[in-house]
């Protein structure tokens, strides 16, 4: 995947947002202003989680988070979201 030279710590994880949808559904193209934050993404790392509470995500899962979820951060070039297992509602 991802030769990311970070490592999450205890239970978080770094996340890849999905890219935001730029049409509808019936073709009509959205403004960068008006196009909603992604809520899904992949896992590019993981930390080692908690001595009581291992992580269930790994690396590659495609995730649903939270809109307002995580923190922002540009790695190599790129956005990512860095945030707590618990912001994550769910595997897909």
């Amino acid at each position: 995947m991802s030769n990311l030279k970070i490592r999450p710590l205890a239970d978080r994880v770094l996340v890849e947002p999905a890219a935001a949808e730029t049409t509808t559904a019936s073709g009509i193209i959205i403004p960068d202003t008006a196009q909603e934050k992604p809520q899904k993404g992949t896992v590019v790392a993981v930390g080692n989680g908690k001595p009581d509470e291992p992580l269930t995500v790994k690396v590659g899962d495609e995730v649903l988070y939270g809109k307002y979820s995580g923190t922002e951060l540009r790695l190599e070039g790129k956005e990512y979201l860095i945030m707590r297992e618990s912001d994550i509602y769910a595997i897909i």
